[in-house]
């Protein structure tokens, strides 16, 4: 019994897709890959165990460990009377014309997760960063890319790596986990890398939708290139379905993103084993700004923003560890540290990223308009004379891009 409750912890918030998986298995032996039979050959769903405990007899004398160490022997256990009628938990009140249906297999293996989730006492630090910077360079460098036939990268690319190079760099303890040794003191679990759980939506067909979570091992250690490939392979298998047993295990970090379909901001359930869940909102103006005109947002100077929230286990992480984490994804979307010049490069984008700057934007707006368009004309004309200087012709990459300072949007306040 403790030997299948450790198997199924260890697919974390992927339980219930081992248990829909279980129950394919046991209507058609071939219809998963010989992997999972060889898996499910010994397996017993969390649904049956829970059943197989409730209805097994009291257990007989079994040691326990004295004072001094020795082992002792606990008597037979007296029977347990019947508890009262009273002592029962009321069951929920139905409306009329509605009916109970039990929950099983799949809906069973996310009860028990959900319920797992409550033992972890977590506390969730937001911070709101301008995602202006983020949409240029990846404009940059998807335009790159679709001339050369690759595929794009997306928001959640970039600020997936954001965050692991911020728990890498900056804040590595955000990678470890609590865990309660055999003579039940707390213990720390210290992990060498950052194993990134990916929640990934899932439409099933049928109205419903399901969340799996393979996960990214030692993404730490991968270049944005690598990382790029592996995360797209992940959800190629997902798509696919085709991931393996191993490609649910491991996680130690998790990064959802919710703001695929609009939403601002969430507080996600963290599940045993792993330190923070990240929550990525949606990339857009602040909600009192989104009624306004796009160009005077420009001329004032507004961004969108995407609010990135740190969901952590409070037993061996402190609010302070997740401010600062949050703090460094935040300069990491701002170009700090090398960010976009690191991507850049791992992606063989033979220019400079565009730097963050302050706007300039005086109160006379007419006169500001004349200017920047005086400096726009002069940009225009300097490109056709200096313009080949950042043209691509070293397909050795030999040397380090150099943006010319009289090429450079900066140099005219633009």
């Amino acid at each position: 019994m403790a030997d299948i409750a450790d198997r199924t912890q260890d697919f974390g918030a992927n339980s219930w897709l081992v248990e829909e998986m279980y129950e394919r298995y046991r209507a058609d032996q071939n219809s998963v890959s010989e992997a999972w039979r060889e898996f499910f050959s010994d397996y017993r769903s969390a649904a049956t165990a829970a059943t197989s405990a409730a209805s097994a007899p009291a257990a007989t004398a079994s040691p326990l460990a004295s004072s001094n160490g020795s082992a002792v022997a606990q008597s037979p256990a007296a029977p347990v009377p019947a508890p009262a009628a009273s002592a029962v938990a009321p069951v929920t009140a139905v409306p009329e014309g509605s009916t109970l249906e039990p929950l099983r297999g799949v809906g069973a293996a996310i009860v028990t997760n959900m319920e797992k989730s409550l033992s972890v006492p977590t506390a969730t630090s937001f911070r709101n960063v301008p995602a202006r910077l983020l949409e240029v360079n990846r404009k940059v460098i998807n335009d790159y890319r679709s001339l050369h036939g690759l595929s794009k990268v997306s928001f959640t690319h970039i600020i997936a790596h954001a965050i692991v190079r911020a728990i890498s760099d900056a804040v590595p303890n955000m990678r470890n986990a609590y865990a309660v040794a055999a003579d039940g003191k707390p213990q720390l679990v210290r992990n060498p890398h950052v194993n990134v759980g990916l929640a990934v939506d899932v439409d099933k067909g049928d109205g419903t939708r399901a969340l799996v979570v393979p996960v990214l091992m030692n993404a730490d250690t991968l270049s944005f290139a690598g990382f790029l490939v592996a995360y797209d392979d992940i959800v190629r298998k997902v798509k696919a379905n085709k991931l393996t047993i191993a490609d649910f295990q491991g996680a130690n970090v998790s990064i959802t993103n919710p703001g695929t379909i609009g939403t601002v901001q969430s507080v996600p359930r963290l599940m045993p084993g792993q330190g923070v869940i990240v929550g990525v909102g949606s990339i857009d103006y602040p909600a009192e700004f989104q009624g306004s005109d796009p160009a005077n947002l420009n001329a004032l100077g507004v961004s969108k923003v995407v609010t990135v929230t740190s969901t952590y286990d409070h037993r061996i992480i402190q609010g302070a560890e997740s401010g600062l984490f949050l703090k460094r994804v935040h300069e990491l979307l701002l170009g700090s540290h090398g960010f976009y010049n690191d991507i850049f490069r791992s992606l063989d984008i033979p220019y400079q990223p565009v730097e963050w700057s302050s706007d300039a934007s005086p109160m006379n707006r007419e006169e500001t308009m004349m200017e920047k368009q005086m400096q726009v004309s002069t940009l225009v004309r300097v490109h056709r004379v200096r313009g080949h200087l950042i043209a691509d012709i070293d397909p050795l990459h030999w040397k380090a891009p150099r943006l010319p300072r009289e090429l450079d949007l900066a140099t005219y306040g633009l």
